[in-house]
């Protein structure tokens, strides 16, 4: 039998923030292709369209007029899945049939006042604009919230219905699923070592170089040993932070540069503007912001679904939904590719 190479034979790699394994299939790059073509985006947008509800001065569907802002704009959602004011379920003493209140508020917030500058086309300056308006929504939340979820669904294929350039900020009087689980897992890790999971993984990739995208003295990007999606990647606080309101002005300038350049690269990789989901994950707010933090760290994972090129994608079906994720490049392959990528220059400059 031949030696095991990681980027020929198959393995599973183990997710430690979730206890969660993936399956890594490398060989099935070399299969042809003969699914599903994405259609990226080829029509350049409009700076202003009228009839954009997230537009400056537009008339949104609720009847409420946008002001002309000029930098972000944050509103709250005209149609959240959560409200504040609703009542709570009854309760259930049958362990199959069980519910929970819900509570909390949706917003929407605006990156630029112009549709077609999303952010690997925004200057660092205008990017800390965004981090400021997420820090801002995040302390005010977070008072009376357990989680708050600041999240950026960019692209169709991820389900955007609106190409201008927005995110997401869904505030929820419960702890959701994902950041339960690893608040779970990170604090066994603390317990067992006396220190945080992802400070001990972030010095020891630097340590390894094997998987490093970018980095600064404030911030570490990596595409994770466990990663499932084709080239996705994780920004993690080099300082200690388990929340984004604990940012200085320096470490928030650090995170200005590294969300352009890493959004550059994405784009850069297949020439197109790259679809992903991104989200902030911290330590939670609310109730429970007096409780023990020191197991978390603050990180961000970007989740793009593309996996060839600009038109063939990744699908998460079948063995994926049923047993567990699988990923056909590795992350070591994939690091490679996203490190040697320009993130100074945008595609679109050389044009």
């Amino acid at each position: 039998m031949s030696k095991f190479e990681a980027t020929e034979h198959q393995h599973t790699r183990f997710n430690p923030l979730t206890g969660q394994w993936i399956l890594v299939s490398p060989h099935r790059m070399k299969r042809p292709w003969s699914g599903q073509e994405e259609h990226p985006q080829q029509v350049e947008l409009a700076e202003f369209d009228p009839k954009n509800p997230l537009c400056p001065g537009v008339i949104r569907a609720n009847g409420v007029k946008n002001p002309a802002y000029t930098s972000t704009f944050v509103f709250t959602n005209d149609f959240p899945a959560l409200l504040e004011d609703v009542p709570l379920p009854p309760k259930s003493d049958d362990p199959l049939f069980q519910t929970g209140g819900a509570r909390g508020t949706c917003k929407v917030m605006c990156f630029h006042p112009k549709s077609n500058k999303t952010l690997p086309l925004m200057s660092p300056k205008e990017i800390r604009s965004v981090i400021d308006s997420w820090i801002k929504e995040y302390r005010e939340l977070g008072v009376k919230y357990t989680w708050v979820q600041i999240f950026e669904n960019k692209g169709a294929s991820m389900g955007c219905s609106n190409p201008h350039p927005h995110c997401q900020i869904w505030a929820c009087s419960f702890l959701p699923n994902e950041p339960r689980i690893k608040d779970d897992h990170l604090l066994r890790y603390y317990q067992t070592h006396g220190r945080a999971l992802l400070d001990d993984y972030a010095k020891k990739e630097l340590v390894k170089n094997e998987r490093i995208v970018l980095d600064n003295p404030d911030w570490l990007v990596v595409v994770p040993f466990w990663a499932s999606w084709p080239f996705e990647t994780m920004i993690i606080s080099r300082n200690g932070n388990r929340r984004i309101s604990d940012l200085n002005q320096q470490q928030i300038n650090n995170l200005a540069i590294v969300i352009k350049e890493l959004t550059t690269k994405y784009d850069n990789l297949f020439k197109c503007s790259f679809p992903y989901s991104m989200g902030w994950h911290g330590a939670p707010t609310g109730d429970l912001a007096t409780q023990p933090d020191g197991h978390w760290t603050l990180h961000a994972t970007y989740y793009p679904p593309l996996l060839r090129s600009a038109t063939v994608r990744k699908f998460m079906v079948g063995f994926e939904l049923l047993c567990q994720a699988q990923r056909d490049l590795t992350a070591e392959q994939a690091a490679d590719k996203l490190r040697h990528l320009c993130g100074k220059k945008h595609y679109s400059e050389h044009i």
